[in-house]
């Protein structure tokens, strides 16, 4: 027995346990963590080449049709299920609607013809307006005017030119078409007059002095006859000791104006 406890004295006691220590990770090499890197990088954003978006949209167009088709299949089934009644009152529906859609096209494509027509007539009358008031603006001498026609020059050494020569002159060339007519710088116009004796002539009240100078815009084989035939403009002028001279021109422009004048009583009768 002493024998046995001196055994047990002379064995060591265990060692208490030691608590476990957590093992922390090394740390990943700089060539790994580079590595991860570029490997997020590659994917993330996601790069789609030309080709990959033409076969995906290709993929999306297949899958679309496919999905069209079975609805329509679908479709097809239900309407071979459905009793006789029910076709005939489908068809009936679907011819309504397209006769409804027909004549909403008839009505619209009348409807822009009539717009068609409508915009064509007022273009035009818009443009024979403008043209109308071209012309009137040329009679009354509110607008310039050019064209073909003659000049002609009276010289009075003289002064044997009476007012009432000028105007036989004016009278002449109207009766031979003339369209527009200046006169030393005075337009002539429907109620131009002309006033004085030789040497002391007035147009509208306007001094004018010789050489008188006629621009006439018409036709030039006309105006020059006219003036020039016997017992006309130029031989009564030639017996009052004046000269007149008639030249033709392709390019005449008369350009004096007259002031638009507003009537004080008269107004247009159209509604």
């Amino acid at each position: 027995m002493n024998n046995d406890e001196n055994q047990s004295q002379s064995q060591p006691l265990p060692e208490p346990e030691k608590p476990d220590t957590p093992v922390r990770p090394e740390p990943p090499a700089a060539e790994e963590v580079s590595g991860r890197q570029r490997l997020l990088a590659g994917l993330w954003p996601p790069r789609v080449s030309r080709a990959q978006l033409i076969v995906a949209v290709l993929l999306f167009g297949l899958g679309l049709g496919l999905a069209i088709q079975v609805r329509s299949t679908s479709d097809d089934s239900a309407l071979r299920g459905a009793r006789q009644e029910d076709l005939v009152r489908i068809l009936d529906e679907v011819d309504d609607r397209t006769q409804r859609l027909e004549d909403e096209k008839q009505r619209l494509d009348a409807q822009r013809t009539e717009l068609e027509n409508s915009s064509d007539q007022a273009e035009e009358a818009r443009k024979q307006t403008l043209e109308k008031e071209r012309q009137l603006g040329i009679l009354a001498g509110t607008v310039a005017a050019q064209g073909p026609g003659i000049t002609l020059t009276i010289g009075d050494p003289s002064g044997a030119v009476a007012a009432d020569k000028l105007l036989d002159t004016v009278q002449e060339l109207r009766a031979a078409g003339a369209e527009a007519i200046e006169v030393n710088g005075v337009r002539v116009v429907a109620n131009t007059y002309f006033s004085g004796e030789g040497g002391d002539i007035q147009v509208d009240g306007k001094k004018i002095e010789a050489p008188y100078e006629f621009k006439v815009i018409g036709k030039p084989q006309d105006l020059e006859p006219a003036l020039n035939i016997p017992g006309g403009v130029v031989q009564t002028l030639e017996k009052e000791q004046a000269t007149a001279v008639v030249e033709r021109s392709e390019e005449i422009v008369v350009d004096a104006l007259r002031p638009a004048e507003r009537p004080d009583y008269a107004r247009s009768s159209a509604p």
